[in-house]
């Protein structure tokens, strides 16, 4: 399974470019939440558009994603830029991050139910997840056609329910369908302090 994954993501990044990432609105909109330094992850990071703001924020960022061919086109570009982005060929879903390991995660258009709580376990105490991926109940056929790969109402944050929701928005299918943030769910949610952290 792994390896059929990873050679349709090596086709798909083939013919791209690090120039044609997008970071996730997640991520963009609430980037003033950020932290200053520390370390950062990005899952299933693709061309590195989330990582990439992230390393311009001054977080020592990492990218992960299974395609070998999108990991090399991001670590291409993070020499080029002098951004500090590690880029690295994992398979999270096999291979998590460790416990308290991040700052900062940020996971976008990748849905894995029971890697869930190992992402915010990865999260030290204090850090932020930025979450965005797509939503079942939607105003466009756009995003994953498998409902496995698709949020339910309100499920994004059941998934992360230990962590403390910061923004929130899931517009459904309201008002006016070419408005908005449609056909995704985000989240910011904070992994709260110990006692005497703060």
């Amino acid at each position: 399974m792994t390896s059929r994954l990873r050679e349709k993501w090596d086709t798909c990044y083939s013919a791209a470019s690090p120039l044609d990432a997008r970071a996730a609105e997640v991520l963009t909109e609430n980037r003033h939440l950020l932290p200053g330094r520390g370390a950062a992850l990005d899952v299933a990071a693709g061309l590195g558009g989330n990582a990439f703001v992230l390393a311009r924020q001054g977080l020592d960022t990492q990218a992960w994603d299974l395609s070998r061919v999108a990991v090399a086109l991001v670590r291409g570009y993070a020499r080029e830029t002098k951004l500090p982005v590690t880029a690295i060929t994992r398979d999270v879903v096999a291979h998590p991050p460790a416990p308290e390991s991040f700052e900062v995660i940020v996971v976008s258009g990748f849905l894995h139910r029971e890697l869930c709580p190992a992402i915010a376990a990865a999260l030290r105490p204090g850090g932020l997840l930025f979450y965005q991926t797509h939503c079942r109940h939607r105003c466009s056929s756009g995003g994953p056609s498998n409902p496995a790969f698709l949020l339910e109402d309100g499920e994004l944050l059941q998934l992360f329910h230990t962590l403390s929701p910061i923004v929130y928005r899931e517009e459904r299918q309201l008002g006016d369908p070419f408005c908005g943030f449609r056909d995704r769910a985000m989240l910011v949610a904070l992994r709260k302090p110990r006692p005497s952290e703060g």
